[in-house]
């Protein structure tokens, strides 16, 4: 039936006359000149072009051209034939060429844009945005009676499926559409192992006309409802469980047509005093907020590097992700699915009303829901993200978040809606106020002084409101495994104060259990090409694990000993060998209740306690300290020196002028 056939190689890339070459996508064009500081990255106009051949299609076939991820903006030419434009840079999109393709080779034009404008988000933000065909390109063969490709970047099938009867069982509502009323529809659900477990038809004469709001064409609906005995819930990180929809297109006896999608049975809720409910019983989300670039690669990244940043944050033991912000790669959506993540899946209307970017905000959230909603995963459509910052527009702006929180729960009855607010937006902003919960993005402790200060925030919010669900959507500090102290301050990019910092935080949330979330930002460090705030300019440091996922740091270890099950130890400050002081205090991570410390083979001490330890011990020379837990150990050098190691300390402290939020 359906045919992918895939057009990532031998793309003829050219922009502004600086580069002229061939180039595979994935592809950016701003890997490095987006990573290096200075806010100079090439924001152009650059042209992909390449040939292939007509595909074999037989007279009852039509053909797609699909695009999971061009930034920001682009128009599509075939056979110098203009076919489609997109404005937004993190969703699929894709059109019918049918008419267009011919025998034999066939030129395909992509012109792409991330020039600064006033209608397409992001235009100011905290990260770099990378131009380029950066996901797949793909023809889609399908025949031409078919389920829906043409709604939002959409697979034409929507399944919700939620727990009855004391979660004993499965009711499954399965909505599908297609643009041919000549067709009956098989309905099956298939277990974990590929067993069909129940199914159902329904005939042509059942389909339901409707019209299509995006185009005006009229489109078929068949639906079904089905019913799971013995429920297999979709049960967080413990025992993600998925089952499989398959619907088939069935046309004078014939199979045209057959879409599968995977999904899972699960409820949740919140409570503006308990948090977070999933599956009728409390579930505290403690997580983090991911960006999706890399070194040297930028956002043309592979399945394999999206493999390994879900395996880091499962090793870490977090059980929800904000994915910020903007829509992310499918395959990093079905990873949160088979992980059992709890996912804020959201768009990037962020940190500026655009009076003329209204559609767009609208065009994205109505791509973000079309093409994500199947995700057992993803609870929450997330609005906006501190857009107060430079606002001017405000009036336009409240309606322009009315507007997207109607169309959310217009669109999706089963989630709730969320956003995150800045530090300077208070609590009486009417703004925090109109979606179902709202989140905070707070630097207590970092850019402002007094850790104390997220208490007396938290505290205060859920005085005033007691009944409005709070979270903490971003809180963090910059650390870079280079930079020790041995007084460590807030400032001094040390690792040693990030980790200080999230001691604290991780605290402050066990005493305030009302949150409904907590996610750190950020899980690795990424880019902003505008930000030099000391350390390295073009990056943001508040990662728990280094840009290209190599060096995992001691506040990721602390987050490890209070979220995971999987044992270990781990000696803090290892990178800081070179001691002036006479005595240090020797810190360990570790999810177990007794460690021992060794030095230089000789026993220490044995300490009881809960995620972190503390040892003191005496410098001489050089000396091996290792801790130990039954068969679990780590082993940290540490020397005594006459001088401070000047590798250690911050050389530059950074040009405060010279920042993301002071972009034009």
């Amino acid at each position: 039936m359906r045919k992918m056939i895939n057009l990532n190689k031998d793309w003829h890339f050219c922009i502004e006359g600086k580069y002229d070459e061939i180039v595979d996508v994935p592809h950016t064009w701003n890997a490095k000149d987006g990573q290096d500081g200075g806010n100079d990255y090439l924001r152009a106009v650059a042209t992909y072009e390449k040939t292939f051949q007509k595909p074999d299609v037989s007279d009852n076939e039509v053909v797609y051209i699909q695009f999971d991820g061009v930034n920001s903006e682009c128009q599509v030419f075939l056979n110098d034939k203009l076919v489609m434009t997109h404005e937004g840079g993190y969703s699929t999109f894709r059109t019918d060429i049918t008419r267009d393709i011919v025998d034999g080779d066939n030129k395909l034009k992509v012109i792409v844009d991330n020039r600064p404008n006033d209608r397409v988000y992001p235009q100011k933000a905290d990260f770099t945005f990378y131009g380029g065909i950066y996901r797949d390109v793909n023809l889609v063969v399908v025949n031409e009676k078919h389920f829906d490709l043409d709604h939002f970047g959409g697979q034409g099938i929507q399944i919700t499926a939620r727990p009855v009867e004391g979660y004993k069982k499965g009711d499954v509502q399965i909505d599908c559409w297609t643009a041919s009323g000549e067709c009956a529809v098989i309905f099956e659900i298939l277990d974990a192992n590929g067993e069909n477990i129940a199914s159902c038809s329904r005939e042509a004469s059942e389909n339901v006309l409707i019209s299509d709001e995006k185009t005006g064409r009229n489109l078929f609906k068949a639906e079904a409802r089905i019913e799971i005995d013995n429920v297999h819930l979709w049960d967080g990180i413990k025992d993600p469980y998925l089952y499989t929809a398959v619907a088939t297109l069935v046309s004078d006896g014939k199979d045209v047509d057959q879409v599968r999608v995977r999904f899972g049975v699960r409820d949740f809720h919140y409570h503006p005093k308990t948090g977070f409910y999933l599956n009728g019983r409390n579930y505290s989300l403690h997580g983090v907020s991911r960006h999706q670039d890399r070194k040297g690669v930028g956002n043309a990244i592979t399945n394999d590097m999206h493999k390994e940043d879900m395996d880091i944050i499962c090793e870490m033991g977090a059980n929800t992700i904000r994915l910020a912000h903007y829509q992310h790669s499918q395959y990093f959506y079905d990873l949160c699915d088979e992980r059992g993540m709890i996912v804020w899946a959201e768009i990037p209307y962020i940190s500026e009303h655009l009076p003329n970017g209204r559609a767009n905000t609208i065009s994205q959230m109505k791509e973000l829901i079309t093409q994500n909603y199947n995700h057992p995963s993803i609870v929450c459509w997330g609005i906006s993200n501190e857009i107060t910052i430079s606002t001017k527009d405000k009036k336009d702006m409240m309606d322009n978040h009315r507007q997207l929180n109607d169309l959310c729960h217009e669109m999706d009855k089963t989630r709730f809606t969320t956003l995150a607010c800045y530090a300077v937006c208070g609590p009486f902003n009417k703004v925090a106020h109109i979606t179902d919960t709202v989140s905070w993005n707070l630097y207590l402790g970092w850019y402002v002084p007094g850790l104390f200060l997220n208490d007396v925030w938290m505290r205060f919010f859920h005085l005033v409101y007691p009944n409005r669900c709070l979270g903490y959507s971003e809180y963090g500090c910059e650390g870079m495994p280079n930079l020790h102290s041995r007084k460590p301050r807030r400032g001094d990019h040390s690792e040693e104060y990030q980790a200080i910092y999230h001691e604290y935080m991780l605290r402050c949330f066990e005493r305030n259990p009302f949150m409904w979330a907590t996610h750190v930002w950020n899980m690795f460090d990424f880019a902003a090409d505008a930000r030099n705030q000391g350390g390295e300019p073009g990056m943001n440091h508040k990662g728990l694990v280094t840009f290209d996922r190599k060096t995992k740091k001691d506040s990721f270890y602390l987050y490890k000993a209070w979220w995971s099950d999987e044992p270990f130890v781990h000696i803090a400050s290892k990178r800081f060998v070179d001691r002036t002081d006479s005595k240090i205090q020797i810190k360990v991570y570790s999810n177990q209740n007794e460690l021992t410390l060794y030095k230089d083979g000789e026993k220490v001490a044995t300490k009881h306690g809960k995620h972190v330890f503390t040892f003191n011990v005496t410098l001489e020379k050089e000396h091996e300290f290792k801790v130990v837990s039954g068969s679990l150990g780590d082993k940290a050098i540490f020397r005594k020196v006459s001088r401070a190691n000047p590798e250690y300390s911050l050389k530059d402290t950074g040009d405060k002028g010279a920042n993301w939020t002071n972009q034009e």
